[in-house]
């Protein structure tokens, strides 16, 4: 795996990014793509999965470390490497099958272009999945809208990209009061920013205004764009710490929570999600929006399965809406994934998967008895009961 850490601006640093992807051995297809803010949850699982399919990836982190980092040395602009220390938040990525032999991590912030278009050279695809996730208005909307402009802009100027894909969000998509209960939602839907701005949902705001800056960005520079909107993402961990959308079911297990809210959620599992960007990339078909969703479940539906899968937790059983109805799920499409040929895991199974890798990188203690490993031998790969849910053990 080669680390590039280059300096704003720098002709010799630009010069050794661009020696250190001619220098990786080609993927299996010969295809180099980039993938923003790669360290991210969703972002993991995409290299993972691209370094499976033989890609060569050029990831973006905020400090990539080893010893590539580059000072001013005299006044005649020569350039001396220094030893960084490894950043930690990207251990799982350079553990991953492949890296070593074609995984490029590059320094680059969303706001400084030059660093996003030396990542971007001589990528044949982008997948642009680094996005701020805060209710903070200045953190989140220029941002994520600046960023996103310079992603389309760099991919135009590269000459080499073919297409791009970017990771928008369900909140793109649903935040329209006037949306009648029997409306079917896809990719037609549109959040309402009036009603964003009023409500203070900055996060939605900002998703959705970045997404039509990517599309404006795109039509305006020729760019070839297809749009993932995944909806709550769980599933299993491969970063080490945990991100927002993991802490919305921890907080179910390890006590914090003490009531379930009277709220619906669309959920979908993060491999599916990493299957999603593949297949819209790889798709000659694959066109606009594509809603990424397995199913929708009131929060009592979640601690259910919860509680069944995991009796051992303090999952909690009262709602702290006891006034008003309950709230009932809205319906969606994911048809033009499924057209794909994407298939999505059941969500009960993504919760479980999420609890076991919850308990493996420590962050909930393990309180009930495993299987034993003969019995799991025994089975391999069968379904096994856990609370009534069928579980693929």
């Amino acid at each position: 795996m080669t680390v590039v850490d280059v300096v704003s601006a720098d002709a010799a640093a630009a010069a050794e990014t661009t020696a250190a992807v001619q220098q990786q051995p080609a993927g299996n297809n010969g295809q180099t793509v980039c993938v923003t803010g790669a360290a991210g949850y969703i972002a993991s699982w995409l290299v993972k999965l691209l370094l499976e399919k033989g890609y060569t990836v050029k990831g973006t982190v905020r400090n990539p470390g080893m010893h590539t980092d580059y000072i001013h040395a005299d006044t005649h602009h020569t350039y001396t490497p220094y030893t960084n220390h490894d950043d930690p938040k990207n251990a799982h990525l350079k553990a991953l099958d492949g890296a070593a032999e074609r995984l490029i991590l590059c320094k680059a912030d969303l706001l400084d272009y030059d660093a996003i278009c030396r990542a971007v050279q001589g990528c044949q695809g982008v997948f642009h999945t680094a996005s701020p996730v805060t209710d903070d208005p200045e953190q989140m909307v220029e941002p994520a809208v600046r960023g996103t402009e310079y992603v389309i802009s760099a991919a135009a100027e590269s000459g080499t990209v073919r297409r791009v894909v970017f990771t928008s969000s369900i909140g793109a998509v649903t935040m329209d009061p006037n949306r009648g209960p029997d409306v079917v939602v896809d990719e037609s839907c549109w959040s309402d920013l009036d009603f964003c701005k009023k409500t203070r949902n900055w996060y939605c705001y900002g998703k959705a205004v970045a997404e039509q800056a990517a599309w404006d960005a795109a039509r305006h520079r020729g760019v070839d764009l297809v749009v993932v909107n995944p909806v709550l993402v769980v599933g299993p961990l491969l970063q080490a710490t945990v991100n927002a959308s993991i802490a919305h079911i921890l907080k179910y297990l390890d006590g914090s929570a003490r009531t379930f809210a009277n709220a619906v959620q669309a959920y979908v599992d993060v491999r599916d999600v990493a299957a999603a960007h593949l297949a819209v990339f790889e798709s000659a078909a694959a066109s606009g929006r594509h809603l990424c969703a397995e199913r929708v479940l009131h929060r009592e539906d979640v601690v259910r399965i919860l509680a069944k899968l995991f009796p051992e937790y303090p999952v909690p059983t009262r709602c702290s809406d006891e006034k008003n109805p309950r709230k009932q799920p809205y319906k969606f499409s994911n048809q033009k994934l499924r057209d794909l040929g994407l298939e999505f895991r059941p969500v009960s199974q993504s919760l479980y998967d999420t609890v076991k890798s919850l308990q493996e990188k420590g962050h909930l203690p393990v309180l009930g008895e495993e299987t034993p490993e003969a019995e799991k031998e025994q089975t391999p790969g069968a379904e096994v009961q856990q609370g009534g849910i069928a579980i693929r053990a």
